[in-house]
């Protein structure tokens, strides 16, 4: 079993509207105040609180707080769930070594959705039925496959959005005539193969950065407070998510054409974060979404009943890959030559590299 996620756009009445912003400002609220309470347990008693001693509250803030009974029993539940995700999260990054950011307070520009884990809505046609809010219009724009899990109700840039977690049965991968490939991911091309595919990148950020610094100019030119800035940061984040749906979209139709040919995909493992920081090509490396594109596949390629592999990307790029010496390149070099006279593209090379290392990983 394996799951994947459909979202879809909600076309919800003025009145369904305000509900889901006062469900979104409670459940904010139980957020904080969750956080608040943890913080100073540890500090008073130190002791940490768990989800299922916050849970077992829920029924007596209701009392307290009747709004609260205004919001599905499990949505609140989910809050805490969610906290408790985060604070797993802390812990984990910190006996790992990691940079461990400590759980925030969530402003109001910083808390978005809500989620209905098991129950409390319910599918008719078009339309989707959430407890507490309503029968609202559903863009179902695609079959869903799979049984639905959880419903996410999202607010993003003043529209609303439903992404529903489905479970469905994941494919027996394929054990004979499988065709391998290696990809080697990269700046001026978003994927080059190992058999000499070049995959192009659209480089979406760079497109249409000179519009994202014409808006932050207006944004910074309006007073603080001020309609008029509101409706320009509005008009800003509308475009950082154009810019982000097209990455998602370049992704998805590159990582579609990947998984219908090959039936072993292998990719280098690459620590994005830390290239990030310290890359010269940072900004492109970001506009390129390396991550989607390997996440993309490794989900594509699960529902086909194919595979995705992770290997060590160390001297990929410098191992000559007929004879396996290490020929230094500099960045500008594109051109792989190696003194056992095997001349072949950098990127070629480095892929069939990383396809040779994924079939030792196999063998």
């Amino acid at each position: 079993m394996m799951m994947t996620a459909y979202q879809f756009k909600l076309a919800p009445t003025p009145e369904q509207r305000e509900q889901i912003y006062h469900t979104l400002n409670l459940c904010r609220w139980l957020y904080n105040s969750g956080l608040e309470q943890r913080m100073i347990a540890y500090k008073k008693q130190g002791k940490s609180l768990s989800f299922y001693t916050q849970k077992k509250e829920l029924p007596a803030l209701k009392k307290v707080l009747p709004e609260f009974k205004g919001v599905h029993s499990q949505v609140l539940q989910n809050v805490l769930e969610r906290l408790d995700g985060a604070y797993q999260n802390f812990f984990r990054r910190v006996k790992t070594g990691e940079k461990a950011g400590f759980p925030r307070f969530k402003g109001r520009n910083h808390y978005h959705s809500f989620t209905y884990p098991q129950s409390g809505f319910k599918i008719e046609g078009n339309f989707l039925t959430l407890s507490k809010i309503g029968k609202i219009q559903l863009n179902r724009h695609r079959v869903m496959k799979g049984q639905v899990k959880t419903c996410q109700i999202i607010h993003k840039n003043g529209q609303f959005f439903v992404s529903f977690s489905c479970e469905i049965n994941a494919r027996k991968p394929k054990k004979k005539n499988q065709r391998a490939v290696g990809i080697d991911l990269g700046v001026r091309h978003l994927a080059i193969t190992s058999d000499g595919n070049f995959h192009d990148n659209p480089k979406h950020l760079q497109q249409l950065e000179h519009k994202l610094k014409k808006q932050q100019r207006l944004v910074s030119k309006k007073k603080r407070g001020s309609n008029r800035r509101k409706k320009a940061v509005h008009q800003l984040a509308k475009l950082h998510e154009h810019i982000a749906n097209k990455r998602k979209d370049t992704a998805h139709q590159t990582a579609r054409n990947l998984v219908d040919v090959y039936d072993v995909l292998v990719f280098e493992d690459l620590d994005i974060q830390k290239m990030v920081k310290s890359h010269d090509y940072a900004k492109s490396i970001v506009d390129s979404a390396w991550r989607k594109l390997i996440d993309y596949t490794t989900y594509k390629a699960a529902k086909a009943g194919k595979q995705v592999l992770l290997v060590n990307p160390y001297n990929t790029t410098q191992q000559c890959s007929n004879c396996l010496e290490i020929v230094r390149k500099t960045k500008g070099e594109r051109v792989h030559r190696c003194r056992c006279g095997y001349v072949d593209d950098r990127d070629v090379n480095a892929a069939k590299n990383i396809l040779r290392l994924g079939l030792e990983q196999i063998a």
